[in-house]
């Protein structure tokens, strides 16, 4: 395939538009048809490969979405350096991460593990998390769990692509050897 089709081109214009990263179900509505989406995403992907484009289309929270290949970072990160963006503290990341590895969960099961009060207000402000039902048992506590937002703002397609908490490991010890090396 040397162009895109009609077809392609109505994806790919769909998913410019797209607030939310592109459902089947959406494209199918919009195109009026049953599209093989994921395919027709495969062809867009290698044509922007072929071309060079500095852009590529990511699976994210079942559906997808148009993204910047990472060597355009360091502008892009200049240009949106001084807009505001969620930032999180260190305190509240880590209850994010908890509540991430360890979903549904309970306050005082994150109180357990992090030993002081956690950010759940923040995180669910900012519509990281949310409620997902209650426990079983005295008091019947609230469980908390990640949103499709979660998703979306660390280019998850779902809770399986998390690193793994091994991962995480060998990636801090590396830094905090390097860092007493210094």
């Amino acid at each position: 395939m040397l162009m895109l089709s009609q077809t392609h081109r109505i994806v790919e214009a769909l998913l410019f538009s797209a607030q939310e990263p592109l459902t089947q179900s959406q494209a199918e509505l919009c195109l009026e048809d049953s599209v093989a989406l994921e395919e027709i995403i495969e062809e867009i992907n290698a044509y922007y490969e072929r071309e060079k484009m500095p852009i590529w289309v990511q699976k994210v929270a079942q559906g997808y979405r148009i993204m910047t290949r990472e060597e355009y970072e360091p502008w892009i990160r200049r240009l949106y350096q001084n807009r505001g963006n969620v930032k999180l503290s260190k305190p509240a990341l880590e209850t994010l991460s908890i509540v991430a590895y360890k979903q549904p969960i309970t306050r005082s099961e994150i109180d357990a593990i992090r030993g002081v009060s956690t950010y759940l207000k923040t995180l669910l402000e900012k519509n990281l998390i949310e409620t997902i039902g209650r426990q079983e048992g005295p008091g019947r506590p609230l469980l908390y769990g990640t949103t499709s937002h979660f998703l979306k703002y660390f280019g998850l397609n779902s809770l399986h692509d998390l690193p793994k908490l091994k991962e995480i490991e060998e990636v801090m010890n590396v830094e905090i050897s390097e860092i007493n090396n210094d």
